[in-house]
């Protein structure tokens, strides 16, 4: 019998399971039973698993999967969630770290017990409202959030022809002037609407202020009601000192039999 310790936490609604694999005998070709962990109600539920293990170069490692059990390159609210887990079973050695994940190195600063700064991978691959901010972003500004079809029109174009073959998450963003966001997201892997994305809201800080007229800092209010901050400059071509600043919070830690896992079709 194999049972895992893990950690649940979430940052500004977007929740995680966290799981110290420094060992590096974490599963993690089990693709299904990944799924079936970060299922709610048969599982833990969550929308990420998130590992910390060894790196030969810097703090740690972070991978990063999603509920579907597949590996994505970054996630901005998990990294945010990672970097306090990290601290707190030693992977980094202060408040002031830096980590590993596919994107590439991110730097992160606890700035108190529940508030993590993030500096992101500069954004890349701007394309009439799509940008890659870690991972591949689709911006949908609309005027009515709350009458927006999130999970028809989302999955429409994140399975569309354009993004093919690895689709793309699509944010639902209505702008206002001079620095305020708010955003509903369509996470791929999730393959749903998801509590909040910190990509997704440097995606949509990024191409407001780009395209839209915004200032940062940009403040981001998510579809549960929390703020992102997205900071950094922009010199009318490029974007440099990109951050994300948010909440991050631990709910309960527990171990699980992975053995025991089943993967439930909802």
């Amino acid at each position: 019998m194999k049972m895992i310790p893990f950690v649940k936490m979430h940052g500004a609604g977007n929740d995680f399971i966290l799981i110290d694999d420094r060992k590096g005998d974490f599963p993690v070709d089990d693709y299904m039973k990944v799924a079936a962990m970060a299922t709610r109600r048969s599982g833990v539920g969550c929308e990420g698993v998130l590992l910390v293990q060894n790196s030969d170069r810097v703090d740690f490692k972070m991978r990063f999967f999603n509920p579907d059990g597949s590996e994505a390159e970054m996630c901005g609210n998990g990294a945010r969630c990672v970097a306090a887990f990290a601290r707190a079973i030693g992977a980094a050695k202060s408040d002031v770290m830096r980590f590993e994940t596919v994107a590439g190195d991110v730097e992160a600063e606890i700035l108190d017990a529940s508030r993590v700064r993030l500096k992101m991978p500069p954004p890349k691959n701007f394309d009439d409202d799509f940008v890659v901010a870690g991972v591949p972003h689709c911006i949908v500004p609309v005027e009515n959030l709350a009458k927006t079809d999130v999970e028809g029109e989302g999955r429409r174009i994140r399975l569309s022809r354009r993004f093919e073959p690895d689709g793309t998450n699509v944010d639902f963003v209505v702008y206002r002037q001079p620095n305020k966001v708010a955003i509903r997201t369509y996470e791929r892997g999730v393959e749903a609407e998801t509590g909040a994305c910190g990509t997704g809201a440097v995606a949509a800080a990024v191409i407001g202020v780009k395209d839209y007229g915004l200032e940062f800092p940009v403040r981001v209010k998510t579809v549960k009601g929390y703020e992102l901050v997205v900071d950094g400059r922009f010199d009318g071509e490029e974007f440099s000192d990109v951050t994300l600043m948010g909440p991050v919070k631990r709910v309960f830690e527990g171990v699980i039999d992975w053995d025991g896992l089943e993967q439930i079709t909802e």
